[in-house]
């Protein structure tokens, strides 16, 4: 089957869908644009998103598959300044149930987040279960204190091992009551990246629903190890690893105010 097809009593020859391809797949030709390289087409449906007449279709992004964008609902720079400012990365949570369908809400969001060459390549693992989050925090103490024994430990382990077996302490995934991980293919060399925004995405989009965040730097570290003991825990099958983890629940305390950042720095050239 064609790449494309193009409604000519719509098109208008106007070039969009050409100019924006990114791998430059079409060309216009006298009868509306045309496919000179179908198998270099990566799918991210910009040619069909652009058509201002809805003139084209691919069959890798499908007209019937784009949805309108509501010019109506985009805000302005004010509210979107103060939207990301107050963003904060919350380590005290209520223990209280998220319902399910937003937490699945967060990782549809997430996964329209750019990707490299539009691999769309994270997966995802929403984690309720209590016991496997408590779970992972011991395996993350038990392979810092053995890091710490082989001399090759981060600065702050002894501080998470001591909080931990002296006072109870949950410094690593802050008894959080949802771990959301996610995982990309081994072989993939820009799956961090990838997870980065994505999550970022998540992240962002998870304060509608009043929830707030935090990154699990602490128990990436022991997720990112080499032969890490918790991909088990996770049955993170062998051809994945884990790229990124996020708590999530709904804050225990509200902000007031939103931080400043150290100075702007900038040069321009």
């Amino acid at each position: 089957m064609d790449l494309i097809k193009v409604n000519q009593s719509k098109c208008i020859k106007c070039g969009f869908c050409v100019n924006v391809c990114p791998l430059n797949v079409l060309c216009m030709g006298e009868d509306g644009p045309i496919a000179i390289s179908p198998q270099s087409c990566m799918k991210c449906g910009q040619c069909v998103a652009i058509c201002p007449r809805r003139a084209i279709d691919n069959i890798k992004t499908p007209l019937a598959n784009q949805s309108v964008i509501n010019d109506s609902l985009f805000i302005n720079s004010e509210t979107a300044e103060q939207f990301l400012r107050s963003r904060r990365s919350i380590r005290c949570y209520k223990n209280k149930a998220v319902p399910r369908d937003q937490l699945e809400k967060l990782v549809d969001i997430a996964r329209f987040a750019p990707t490299a060459s539009n691999r769309q390549d994270v997966s995802y693992i929403i984690v309720e279960n209590k016991e496997i989050i408590k779970k992972a925090t011991e395996i993350t103490i038990e392979w810092m204190e053995s890091e710490i024994k082989n001399s090759s430990s981060h600065y702050s382990f002894p501080y998470h091992v001591h909080a931990y077996r002296e006072t109870g302490t949950d410094t690593i995934l802050r008894d959080c009551p949802y771990l959301i991980l996610a995982t990309t293919p081994k072989d993939f060399k820009n799956g961090r990246e990838n997870t980065m925004l994505s999550l970022d995405y998540l992240t962002l989009f998870a304060t509608t629903f009043g929830l707030g965040t935090c990154w699990a730097g602490v128990f990436e570290m022991c997720a990112f190890a080499k032969d890490s003991p918790v991909l088990k825990l996770f049955n993170i099958s062998d051809d994945k690893i884990i790229t990124g983890a996020i708590m999530i629940g709904y804050p225990k305390y509200s902000y007031k105010r939103m931080v400043d950042r150290r100075p702007l720095d900038v040069t321009w050239i």
